[in-house]
Parts: C-alpha cells; sequence; structure tokens
C-alpha cells in the first residue's frame, strides 16, 4: 500500500462518529503550519538585506547590524515557550482547531508589521523596538504553532502510521522555509542589492501576511482531533503539564537540544555561515539552500515510514551519533565553492531526518492526551530558545570574536548530549496512543 493510501484510509473514531478525511486532516495541519513557517523563515533569509536598514553600524564593525539583527531573531524564539505554553493551553481546554486558528492570525499580524517596520534613519530607536514586537508576536504564535500541530497531526494518524503522519510536521515547515528560501532568491535576482536593502525585502513579509489567510481558510475545514470524553472532562490548569510530569518536562529538553540546533545550523544559519567564514556569494548561498530544502522534504516521509517499521529509536540514535561525530568535518568542508556548500547541506539533510522526521511523533508519545499540547509545547519550546533561536547569533558571535572554529564543536557537543537521552528512551512506536 503506497504512503498516500495509508494516509487516505479511514478508521473508525473512538466517539463512533463518522471519522474526519485523513487527507482532509493532513493538509489542514500541513499548509497552515507552512504558511506560519514561510512568514518566520523569511526573516532569517532577508536579515543580510534589511540589517542596515533597521541597526546602525558601531565602531565601523560592519558585522553589528547582523548580529543585532540575530540577536532580535533569538529574541523570538524566547516568546516561543510562552506561546507553546498559552497556545498549548487553549489546545487542550478549548481544542486543536480553536489554538490553530489563532496561531495563524498572530503570525499573519506579526509578519505585516515586519513588512511595515520603519527604518532608523527615518525614526531612531523606534524602528528596531517595532521589529522585537513584531518577532515577540510571531515567536507567540510559533510557540503555539508546534504543540498544536504537532497533536493534532499524531492524533489524526491511524494505527501504525503515527511516524508518516509526524514527518508532514517537518514536510511542512520545510515547504514554508522553501517558499522563504524561494522567494528570497526570486527577489535578489530581479532586483539590484540596493533595491533590496531599500524595499525589496518587505515584499516578502507582506506576502506572507496575505498567505496567512490563505492559511486561515483552509483551517476552517479542519476537524477536533479530541475525544468528547476529553470535551466534557474538567479543563487541565495551565501548568498542569509541568506539575504532574516533572520528568516527562526534562525528557522533552534532553530530546530536542540535539535536534534544534543541528536544524537550525542547517537549514536557516549555514547560508549565512558561508557567506561569513567563507566568503559565499549571497545570492549563490540562497540557491544552495533551495536546492537542499527540496532534497530534504523529500526525506521526510521516508523517515516517518521507516520509524514505522524499525522504530523510532534507531533513527534518533542514528541522528545524534552522526552530528556527534561529523558536524566539525562537515562544517571545516564549507568553503566558496557552491559544490561544497551543497554537499555539506545535503549530507547534513539526510542525518537530520533521522530526527526531524519522527519528533512530532516521539514527542506526542511522552504524555498523556489530557495535557498532550501543553506538556510538548513549553519544554520543546523553551529547549529551541535556548539552543535553536540563538544558533545564528551564537555563529556570528564566535567569528567576530576570533573562534569560528568553536561552534561546529558547540553543535557537536550537544548532538552527544541528545545521543545520551535517547539511549534511556523505551521504544513507542508500537504502542496505542491515548485519545
Amino acid at each position: 500500500m503506497s504512503s498516500a493510501e495509508h494516509i487516505a484510509k479511514d478508521q473508525a473514531s473512538p466517539d463512533g462518529a463518522r471519522p474526519p478525511s485523513r487527507l482532509r486532516q493532513l493538509a489542514a495541519a500541513s499548509i497552515g503550519n507552512a504558511v506560519e513557517w514561510y512568514d518566520w523563515y523569511a526573516y532569517s533569509f532577508l536579515a543580510v538585506y534589511f540589517a542596515g536598514q533597521i541597526f546602525p553600524e558601531g565602531a565601523g564593525n560592519s558585522l553589528v547590524p547582523l548580529l543585532s539583527t540575530f540577536a532580535v531573531f533569538a529574541v523570538g524564539f524566547f516568546m516561543r515557550p510562552v506561546g507553546g505554553l498559552l497556545m498549548g493551553a487553549v489546545a487542550d481546554r478549548r481544542g486543536r482547531r480553536t489554538a490553530l486558528t489563532l496561531t495563524i492570525l498572530l503570525m499573519g499580524g506579526g509578519s505585516l508589521l515586519v513588512a511595515l517596520t520603519p527604518t532608523y534613519a527615518a525614526t531612531g530607536v523606534l524602528a528596531p523596538l517595532i521589529l522585537v514586537v513584531a518577532r515577540l508576536v510571531q515567536g507567540l504564535s510559533v510557540g503555539g504553532e508546534f504543540a498544536a500541530s504537532t497533536t493534532f497531526l499524531v492524533e489524526s494518524a491511524g494505527p501504525g502510521r503515527r511516524g508518516l503522519f509526524s514527518s508532514f510536521q517537518y514536510v511542512s515547515t520545510t515547504a514554508g522555509q522553501l517558499l522563504a528560501s524561494g522567494t528570497a532568491a526570486l527577489l535578489a535576482a530581479l532586483l539590484t542589492e540596493q533595491q533590496m536593502g531599500e524595499w525589496g525585502w518587505r515584499v516578502a513579509f507582506l506576502v506572507g501576511a496575505l498567505l496567512s489567510l490563505l492559511g486561515l481558510w483552509i483551517r476552517r475545514g479542519a476537524q477536533e482531533t479530541r475525544s468528547s470524553e476529553q470535551q466534557a472532562a474538567d479543563r487541565p490548569g495551565i501548568f498542569e503539564a509541568l506539575r504532574r510530569h516533572p520528568r516527562q518536562s526534562l525528557l522533552i529538553c534532553g530530546i530536542t537540544a540535539g535536534g534544534t540546533i543541528a536544524y537550525y545550523t542547517w537549514t536557516t544559519y549555514l547560508p549565512t555561515y558561508a557567506q561569513v567564514n567563507a566568503g559565499f556569494d549571497k545570492g549563490d548561498s540562497l540557491t544552495v539552500g533551495t536546492l537542499s530544502l527540496a532534497f530534504f522534504a523529500l526525506l521526510q516521509p521516508l523517515g516517518g515510514m521507516l520509524s514505522d517499521r524499525i522504530g523510532r529509536k534507531p533513527l534518533l540514535l542514528g541522528f545524534s551519533l552522526g552530528f556527534a561525530v561529523l558536524a566539525v568535518p562537515l562544517l571545516h568542508l564549507v568553503s566558496d565553492s557552491f559544490a561544497s556548500l551543497l554537499l555539506v547541506q545535503c549530507a547534513g539533510m539526510v542525518l537530520l531526518t533521522g530526527y526531524t522526521a519522527i519528533a512530532a511523533a516521539v514527542n506526542a508519545e511522552v504524555f498523556p492526551a489530557r495535557v498532550r499540547a501543553a506538556g510538548i509545547g513549553f519544554p520543546y519550546s523553551l529547549t529551541v530558545a535556548l539552543f535553536g533561536g540563538t544558533a545564528p547569533y551564537v555563529g556570528t558571535w564566535f567569528k567576530q570574536a576570533g573562534h569560528a572554529d568553536l561552534f561546529p564543536w558547540y553543535v557537536s557537543a550537544l548532538c552527544l548530549v541528545s545521543f545520551l537521552v535517547y539511549l534511556t528512551l523505551p521504544e513507542t512506536s508500537r504502542q496505542k496512543l491515548e485519545k
């Protein structure tokens, strides 16, 4: 049976009612998630163009605007735990669909605010303040999006298909990132660098705001995945998952640490890393990023289906050990050669699939349904904020401090930590998911 047939095959719902179409549920989660992540990633791909517009250079150091822009990128990540907690609680108390509606509205509003951010020359310090507010709103949205969409996707899956459905979390995330990268590359090809710096980057954020309306319309067709028993039960408190399941919360942090640093290094920061450390051309680095992201998206369902057959643990161990050993030599291979960057990025994508394809399923299998969304959302988003969101800033800071060679070791060390955590995990792929 093909993967499409697996997805489309219906199963009686826990309430005895006619179940929603698997494909429709998958589309509602995936398309909306892709729009969310387009808005989020457009910032990182276009940072090199608008950094000088929003932040002034300091003491003649040309890296200061870029460093400041990535600092705001990290600030947005630190709002994600709040989003994970609040929107996760909404998903557990009011339903997954309600939370998914709220997150995409917030993301669209944040993207519009970025597009309308004035320059530093025009308004002074007000410009970076507006940018910070926009990223805080988007951080709140993204933190809640992962919690709600992860829970929604895995709960929509049929028996023995949680890994496959889980993989579409990063298929759609990558589709959004690919769309953001492709839009940035197209704008860079059509406009001069001066035009990109003056107004071209704003076009991408305006497109993101419009796409959010499309995602909102598509999500109207989603059906709630909470059982009627869950909906009738007393609503969980906002901190119930942390209070009653502290070990599981810490486990999510350990599961996520290596995955998030590897993910944001390879899918977001690597083009900038190549520009700053190897003098790679800006336009060519965006092209390499676009090609490798397309390759990465194709790998996700394969990884998900493989985990449904052989289990989650072998893939997690392969990912983490692979990066612990190979992160340093791979990043040292980055040069100003187009082929070398493409090879390094694609090699990392293969290893990374062992984590990304099944992260949603692994996280959802840790918590009971009553507090699943909030239980995943807060520790996951906190860990991403600490290690994923700071990756571009840390990498650029190491370069500015004259220790660029230390960043690959930083990535390797965090992946080794997660490897040790994965060794302790039980295999959950065959266990029934509590609805």
